[in-house]
């Protein structure tokens, strides 16, 4: 299956976008640009929702998404396109959702390796002191993205952090 690439210029850094000629497969934070760049429709509409988001205008994305994981990973994933945006849940939430708070551990591990960073909203995720807690592309910009869904965000939200 031909995967396409792109890459894109955010307030947060360069963003490596990838999908098949179905899906949206990866959107993850780099350093990098080793690959040639491929464009693509689901490239194109990545970008403009991308573009509304960080603009303020889009609070939900509507693209075809498939990552690749255990069903455990994708029902956590599923779990976190459930997050309003401007909200936060604890990864204890987050277990509970699951239907086991036992498996606290597995959820957290399962939230780090999620492969479409902003678009499913991994970084909503606090600990349960509403602390910032683990970010794969560094709590840095796990804060300013929670701190840019509060200012558009029609409620009020605060973060102690």
């Amino acid at each position: 299956m031909q995967t396409f690439t792109l890459y894109y210029s955010s307030p947060l850094g360069k963003l490596k976008m990838q999908c098949t000629s179905e899906h949206l497969s990866a959107l993850v934070f780099t350093e990098d640009e080793n690959e040639a760049e491929q464009d693509h429709p689901i490239l194109q509409q990545c970008t403009r929702e991308l573009n509304e988001y960080f603009e303020g205008g889009r609070k939900a994305f509507t693209l075809p998404l498939k990552q690749h994981g255990t069903p455990f990973q994708s029902k956590v994933w599923e779990l976190l396109l459930k997050i309003p945006y401007g909200k936060t849940i604890s990864y204890n939430e987050l277990s509970k959702q699951y239907g086991d708070l036992k498996a606290i551990r597995a959820v957290a591990s399962a939230n780090g390796r999620n492969n479409l960073a902003i678009i499913v909203p991994c970084h909503r995720v606090i600990g349960s002191n509403q602390s910032l807690t683990g970010y794969a592309g560094g709590l840095w910009r796990k804060k300013w993205l929670l701190e840019h869904e509060a200012k558009f965000h029609s409620g009020v939200q605060t973060f102690g952090f």
